[in-house]
């Protein structure tokens, strides 16, 4: 294994950092500013537009797509380093980029399931920018770490699908520029085979009986900056059967090759969101006095940021390691490590976010500092694309198998 960057990557890497220093970080207060005075807290600020322009001009655009028909063409391992930067933004850069949730694996979806006139008519508004996405699986009403407990029904109904069922947290939906939602239901609810009962079809936003009910906080925020997590009611919604993704009963496996991909780039992104919180950490422990000297000189001070480190470096080459084996041996193959970064990267980055915060005082959960915002996202991610509890399950019968 050779994790060394390659030159493509190095320069698109010097180019990120950059556009990081020059635009992103200054941006972070102004989007917020500009926030206050829009018509809806869901609209866009006017700065968010004016990164991605810049972005695309830079050439940092769609990186996060190895099919380099549609994107950059990079491999999990080229594209690792770039996303574990835009971390450091979380809320702006990837956005800028057009490399955030859920729109990236919308597009992996509509890229490797999609037909020719889905991907005309959704992906390449998306590749472009233009409009954003979601992805309705979850749903309120039952556990729905375990994908074959959603409830929501797809029936067919001539040349129609009928989508009827209620989906909650579904990121970037109060969005106004959110215009489709591939839906997950069954179609099959009966069928013997528990995971062959799902399909997924694609819902355009304003079609009849789609009602976008509420925004649902995570720990009291709204995530203005991602286009939020709502609830959102599908109340017989009549869609053509060409509206189908795949085939009847691929919605399982669709779910699972979308959320392969998404779990490391969320663990890509941890890292730099760590690595921000180390910064942060550092900066304030040589700025401030307490009991006659520097924070900095304080000996449990030095274990926070001596063990934050440590971790943070275990972490990037685990997932890296993991980046590597998507490449040369496919999603599959790499399944072990995949949960074992999905455990391990949200866990750890809450409790280096935590420390950064104590060591802030009362700044650390003030609104004048990123950390509080920082410590929610990571740990929400504990929770997002499958809980700590179910990759554990997995990954210990994997192991176990070996044994019995």
């Amino acid at each position: 294994m050779d994790f060394a960057m390659d030159a493509r990557t190095e320069e698109l890497r010097e180019r990120l950092l950059d556009f990081m220093s020059a635009h992103v970080y200054p941006a972070e207060a102004v989007a917020e500013e500009q926030r206050a005075e829009l018509a809806s807290p869901w609209d866009t600020p006017p700065v968010v537009e004016e990164l991605k322009a810049e972005a695309r001009r830079r050439g940092l655009w769609n990186l996060f797509l190895p099919d380099g028909k549609y994107g950059a063409g990079l491999t999990n391992l080229q594209y690792a380093p770039l996303a574990e930067i835009t971390g450091r933004s979380p809320h702006l850069a990837p956005t800028a980029l057009n490399c955030a949730a859920p729109d990236t694996g919308n597009m992996e979806v509509l890229a490797q399931f999609g037909t020719p006139e889905q991907r005309e008519r959704w992906l390449e508004p998306l590749l472009a920018g233009e409009i954003r996405s979601a992805f309705a699986m979850t749903e309120p009403e039952v556990a729905s770490s375990d994908a074959t407990n959603i409830e929501t029904r797809i029936e067919r109904d001539g040349d129609a699908y009928v989508v009827t069922g209620r989906k909650w947290y579904i990121s970037g939906a109060m969005n106004p520029d959110c215009r489709i939602f591939i839906v997950m239901g069954k179609t099959d609810p009966d069928g013997a085979d528990v995971r062959r009962q799902q399909s997924m079809v694609l819902v355009p936003r304003d079609t009849p009986g789609v009602e976008v009910r509420r925004a649902m906080r995570v720990y009291g925020y709204e995530d203005h900056s991602h286009g939020g997590h709502a609830e959102v009611v599908f109340d017989r919604v009549r869609v053509p059967v060409s509206n189908l993704v795949g085939e009847e009963g691929g919605g399982f496996a669709i779910a699972q090759a979308r959320l392969g991909p998404g779990r490391i780039h969320h663990c890509m992104r941890l890292i730099g969101m760590a690595e921000r919180a180390i910064e942060l950490m550092c900066r304030r422990a040589v700025s401030r006095t307490a009991f006659g000297k520097p924070l900095a000189a304080q000996g449990q001070v030095h274990a926070w940021i001596a063990d934050a480190r440590v971790a943070v470096e275990q972490l990037r080459l685990l997932v890296l390691k993991t980046a590597w084996l998507m490449d040369t041996v496919g999603n599959r193959g790499a399944h072990t490590e995949i949960q074992a970064i999905k455990i391990a990267t949200p866990r750890t980055v809450v409790d280096v976010i935590d420390r950064a915060v104590q060591l802030h005082g009362a700044g650390g959960v003030s609104q004048d500092f990123p950390l509080a915002e920082l410590w929610a996202a990571a740990r929400t991610l504990r929770l997002a694309d499958g809980p700590d509890e179910v990759h554990q399950r997995s990954l210990a019968r994997r192991e176990l198998k070996r044994y019995a």
